[in-house]
């Protein structure tokens, strides 16, 4: 074995995704999808934050920083050219709407949004759509991804989403 010289912060948690497990899409499909799949399933089962009438907003499993919202249509499409006009304000409304929760939740200083169209274009999901909203605060980029290797989350995902459902709310 060669002493790379990296120490290991072991994440055995992520292993369900990186082997396909539960949360990995199965097939293109709709039945394989673990958006779809979400939507039929107890709000804080699945870290839902909010349900539109087009759309909804779940945290990320696998986030970058706390607080990674994705806002998901609920019709498993693959592109962004092919979402209605519904679909598509009701993406951007709740995009915002999402900013101004992570903001009243969080207090971050910026915020990295987009999504990646295909699998080429690094979608894990590349069959159903969905935006990625990251909170950032300035010297969020630590050392911790270069030397460790890993990504520090300092809150549960059940916490965050206690968080941003009654900073959604209190948005209404």
């Amino acid at each position: 074995m060669t002493d790379d010289r990296l120490q290991r912060l072991w994440t055995p948690h992520r292993m369900a995704y990186v082997a396909g497990g539960e949360n990995n899409p199965v097939g293109d499909g709709p039945d394989g999808c673990p958006f779809c799949r979400s939507q039929d399933r107890p709000d804080d089962e699945v870290n839902i934050v909010v349900r539109g009438e087009h759309v909804f907003v779940l945290l990320n499993l696998y986030p970058y920083n706390s607080g990674h919202l994705m806002v998901c249509p609920k019709r498993h499409v693959a592109d962004y050219t092919d979402l209605t006009p519904g679909e598509t304000a009701e993406l951007a409304s709740f995009t915002q709407k999402s900013m101004r929760a992570l903001r009243a939740a969080q207090q971050p200083h910026g915020f990295n949004i987009g999504m990646n169209q295909g699998s080429a274009a690094g979608a894990g999901i590349a069959a159903h759509l969905h935006q990625h909203i990251v909170p950032r605060w300035s010297g969020d980029a630590n050392f911790m991804p270069i030397v460790g290797q890993t990504k520090v989350i300092p809150q549960l995902l059940p916490e965050t989403r206690k968080l941003l459902v009654e900073a959604w709310a209190a948005l209404d």
